[in-house]
């Protein structure tokens, strides 16, 4: 019997957007079992702790058969090891994003040559999204209705009231 294959969608997801969620929805039609695995990012200071950026991916994903969301620190490769996968999903936006996304896949495999990167782009009406421009656009009052599920809007609303306060 074919073992099925896990693929594990590691990031910051701070907070996680439809760009995300486009990944993770074409990811399901490649591969029949997703993890998705939030990290703390070392260089960014996060709005959501880890703990509610986990919440918050199991409430937008708990209508996605096949989804798994899980925290995990240290490296990649090492978590890897634990779950017994070798497939990493990467979401790619623009040239710069190559870039750095390319460089983490080849130290990946330099660590651990079974380790295959997927890399997959978003729907294009997502390419300009990312997490930190939704925070900031949020952070000025703006409505990131159209970037982010309701879920998620409400919690960033809620964060920023309180930031302001």
């Amino acid at each position: 019997m074919k073992r099925k294959i896990l693929a594990v969608y590691p990031g910051s997801f701070d907070p996680p957007t439809n760009g995300h969620l486009n990944i993770v929805k074409r990811t399901l039609q490649l591969f029949p079992k997703l993890v998705i695995a939030i990290t703390q990012n070392v260089h960014k200071t996060p709005l959501f702790s880890l703990k509610e950026r986990l919440q918050l991916l199991k409430k937008i994903t708990s209508n996605l058969d096949n989804v798994e969301v899980i925290s995990f620190s240290g490296l990649l490769v090492d978590y890897l090891k634990v779950v017994d996968a070798f497939v990493v999903i990467r979401g790619l936006r623009v040239f710069s994003d190559f870039e750095r996304e390319l460089q983490m896949a080849l130290i990946n495999r330099k660590l651990n040559k079974n380790i295959e990167t997927v890399f997959l782009i978003p729907d294009h009406s997502y390419t300009f999204l990312s997490s930190s421009a939704v925070k900031e656009l949020a952070m000025f009052g703006t409505n990131v209705s159209e970037f982010v599920p309701k879920y998620v809007e409400i919690a960033l609303k809620k964060r920023i009231y309180c930031n302001l306060k």
